[in-house]
């Protein structure tokens, strides 16, 4: 009786839309080093919406945790992904420390969330390791890394809402400290991170009630 009322509290408690962008590189193993050109790269996923309702969208590089997230470099500002299923990158060394602190964030242009309508639709790599970076993070960023509840490999969900954060540091050019300066941040109740095989795959909507909605359960049948 118990079990059978778990999964249907679990089941009425779940993400009910995903973002359909599914990044093929970078993965969980990705290893890039900054300065030298790498390729970003997706498909569709299979979930509703397509890739013609994600549209054109922004893609850029970003730290953070599930609760807020900062920009580090732009990398696209309008690229259709049902189009095109790559883009060339190149890391900025000054942009950050080294590490697998660093992720790929897709915002829809014109589509919304499903569940949160006031905000865009967005996708995310997993996490993956830059090598060769000589940058640092600002108090703000390094406290919002330091307090992710995202392993390495399961990329952390945002909304579009501007925290009050300034920029990660810069150490090198004028386009790094200016990349670095757009931030966003995720009300409490965002979407769930889901990696398969090393591809990143997010869901558009509340893992964080989700599992709270779980440890309620659990703790009624103690």
């Amino acid at each position: 009786m118990f079990s059978n009322f778990l999964v249907l509290l679990l089941a009425a408690a779940a993400p009910s839309a995903y973002a359909n962008v599914f990044a093929t590189s970078p993965t969980a193993a990705t290893v890039w080093n900054a300065g030298q050109a790498v390729t970003i790269a997706w498909q569709d996923d299979g979930n509703a919406p397509n890739l013609a309702a994600f549209g054109p969208c922004s893609i850029g590089l970003f730290a953070g945790s599930v609760q807020q997230q900062t920009l580090l470099q732009e990398i696209a500002d309008n690229v259709d992904v049902s189009q095109v299923s790559s883009v060339p990158f190149t890391p900025q060394a000054s942009v950050g420390p080294s590490g697998a602190y660093y992720f790929i964030r897709f915002t829809s242009n014109s589509l919304k969330d499903a569940t949160q309508p006031q905000f865009p639709q967005q996708s995310f790599t997993a996490k993956f390791m830059l090598n060769g970076m000589t940058g640092i993070f600002n108090q703000t960023v390094q406290a919002e890394v330091d307090g992710s509840s995202v392993p390495v490999g399961a990329p952390p969900a945002t909304s579009n809402t501007p925290p009050a954060s300034t920029p990660p540091a810069s150490t090198s050019s004028s386009n790094s400290a200016s990349s670095a300066s757009k931030a966003s941040s995720t009300p409490s109740g965002s979407a769930a991170a889901n990696a398969k095989n090393g591809a990143g795959r997010v869901a558009a909507s509340g893992v964080l009630g989700f599992a709270g909605v779980a440890a309620i359960a659990l703790s009624l049948f103690v």
